[in-house]
C-alpha cells in the first residue's frame, strides 16, 4: 500500500491527482498538498486584470473536488521537503510521510530580483488570480485618468505569451472605451526579437506579432533588461546582439504590467541533488529526479535549459499541453514502479498555445519545443479568441468533474486540426 503525495493543486497538480488515481491499487492513496484551498485557471488571469472576468468564473474549491474522487487534501502547504527521509514538513510543522512524491508547485515569482517590480512595488502582475484582481482595481483607476503604459517581461522570464496577450487585451479594452488615442504603449522584453517566445520563434511568429504590434501602435524594446522601477518610471537598458548596452531608456508610465523571472519555491530551494541553482527540480527523461528515485516533478517547477543562449537571459516556457504530457508520463511511471518495474514513459515536451488578443488571437504548435521541429505552425485569427473562451469553460468543467482524460490533447489539438484544415 503506497502513499503518493502531490505538492501543488494547480494546472499540474490537479490533473496529476485525477490521472493517477485510476492507475493505483485498492490500498494505495493520494494526498494533495497546497498552500491555498482553491484552484484557478491561470490562462484567464489577463481577462481578470481588465475586469472581463470575475474571480468565481475561473476558480473552484479544491477539497470537495478531490474528495469526490477519494483523494485527500491538505491546505496547510509545504514548509520544507526532506527527501532523504521521504517526508514533507507542512506549514503547521507536521511531517507527512510519502512513498512517492510528485512536485507540481509551480514557481516562486522573483519580483525581488528587480527593485520596484511587482504588486508590492510599482508594476502589476497576471501570474496569480490575487495579482490579477489587484491589477483590475488599478485598471479601473487608470482608465479614469489614462496615460502611458509599459508592459512586457523581465530578464530571465520564461513565459512570454501572457505578456503579449495582456498588451493586446489592454489595447482592445481601451479601443472599446474610445480612449486608446490617449495611451502610448511600449512593450519591453528580454527576447532578442519580437515573437521569439523563449522558443527561438515558432513558424512566422516574428513577422506576425510585429505586424500585430504595429497595427495596434504598440512600440517595443527587445534585448531589454529592467534595471529598476520607480513610481511612474521604468529604467531599462537595451542591449545589442553581443550583450553590450546599446541604449538606456527611462520609460514613463501610468500603468505597467511586467512578468517576472521564475525560480524554485522555498520548500525545495537549495536541496543538493534535487534542484539546480535557481531552485528548479532536476529530472531525467522519465520526469524522475536522478538522486531521489521516488521523487517526480512536472510543470513550471521543472528544470529545462533555455532553447538557445540570448544576449539578455530568457527561459523556455512550459505550456499547458506540455504539462499535461508530463502528467501522463509521471502517472504511468509511478504505476510501473509500484509494480516493481523501471519507468519507461516519456513526456513529449511539445509546445502548443492559444494566446488571446482580446478580439482575435494567435495559436502556435512547436513539435518538439526545441528546434529542429517536425511541426512549426503559427496562425492568427478571431477563432483563437473564441476557442480560448470555450476552452476556459471546458477546462473548468473537467476540473470540477475530476476527469482523468487528457484535456488539452482532446480539445486544443482537435480545434487546431479543424482550423488548419480550413486554412485558418
Amino acid at each position: 500500500m503506497a502513499h503518493i503525495v502531490i505538492l501543488g493543486a494547480g494546472l499540474g497538480g490537479m490533473p496529476m491527482a485525477y490521472e493517477l488515481k485510476p492507475l493505483l491499487g485498492a490500498g494505495d492513496r493520494i494526498t494533495v498538498v497546497s498552500n491555498t484551498s482553491t484552484f484557478h485557471f491561470v490562462p484567464s488571469n489577463p481577462w481578470v486584470a481588465v475586469n472581463w472576468r470575475k474571480r468565481d468564473a475561473i476558480e473552484l474549491e479544491v477539497g470537495p473536488c478531490l474528495e469526490r474522487k477519494g483523494i485527500a487534501f491538505d491546505g496547510t502547504g509545504a514548509k520544507r521537503l526532506h527527501p532523504e527521509r521521504n517526508q514533507v514538513e507542512l506549514g503547521d510543522g507536521r511531517m507527512l510521510d510519502y512513498d512517492f512524491l510528485v512536485i507540481a508547485t509551480g514557481p516562486k515569482l522573483a519580483f525581488d530580483e528587480i527593485e520596484g517590480l511587482g504588486p508590492t512595488g510599482y508594476t502589476q502582475s497576471v501570474c496569480h488570480v490575487d495579482h490579477a484582481i489587484t491589477a483590475g482595481q488599478a485598471w479601473d483607476k487608470f482608465v479614469s485618468a489614462p496615460g502611458p503604459i509599459v508592459v512586457g517581461a523581465a530578464q530571465g522570464a520564461s513565459c512570454f505569451g501572457p505578456a503579449y496577450e495582456f498588451a493586446f487585451i489592454m489595447d482592445t479594452d481601451l479601443r472599446r472605451r474610445k480612449i486608446r488615442d490617449r495611451v502610448p504603449m511600449t512593450f519591453v522584453t528580454p527576447e532578442p526579437y519580437i515573437g521569439h517566445l523563449g522558443l527561438s520563434g515558432v513558424g512566422d511568429s516574428k513577422t506576425m506579432i510585429e505586424s500585430a504590434l504595429r497595427n495596434r501602435h504598440i512600440k517595443w524594446i527587445c534585448n531589454a533588461k529592467i534595471l529598476k522601477v520607480e513610481d511612474g518610471t521604468m529604467h531599462v537598458a537595451e542591449h545589442d546582439e553581443n550583450g553590450a548596452i546599446k541604449k538606456q531608456h527611462e520609460l514613463p508610465f501610468a500603468y505597467s504590467m511586467v512578468l517576472p523571472a521564475f525560480k524554485g519555491i522555498d520548500a525545495v530551494y537549495g536541496i543538493e541533488g534535487l534542484t539546480n541553482p535557481r531552485g528548479f527540480i532536476l529530472i531525467d527523461e522519465h520526469q524522475r529526479n536522478p538522486k531521489f528515485k521516488n521523487v517526480y516533478a512536472i510543470g513550471v517547477c521543472v528544470a529545462i535549459p533555455p532553447v538557445e543562449v540570448t544576449p539578455v537571459p530568457t527561459g523556455a516556457p512550459k505550456t499547458g499541453y506540455m504539462i499535461e504530457s508530463m502528467v501522463n508520463a509521471t502517472a504511468h511511471n509511478i504505476k510501473e514502479q509500484l509494480l516493481g518495474r523501471e519507468p519507461s514513459a516519456k513526456a513529449t515536451w511539445n509546445a502548443i498555445c492559444l494566446a488571446d488578443f482580446g478580439d482575435s488571437g494567435i495559436a502556435f504548435v512547436a513539435l518538439p519545443q526545441i528546434p529542429p521541429r517536425n511541426v512549426n505552425w503559427f496562425a492568427e485569427g478571431k477563432w483563437v479568441h473564441l476557442a480560448k473562451i470555450a476552452f476556459e469553460k471546458y477546462f473548468m468543467r473537467k476540473m470540477k468533474k475530476g476527469t482523468s482524460e487528457p484535456i488539452y490533447e482532446k480539445y486544443i489539438l482537435k480545434t487546431l486540426g479543424i482550423m488548419k484544415l480550413k486554412g485558418k
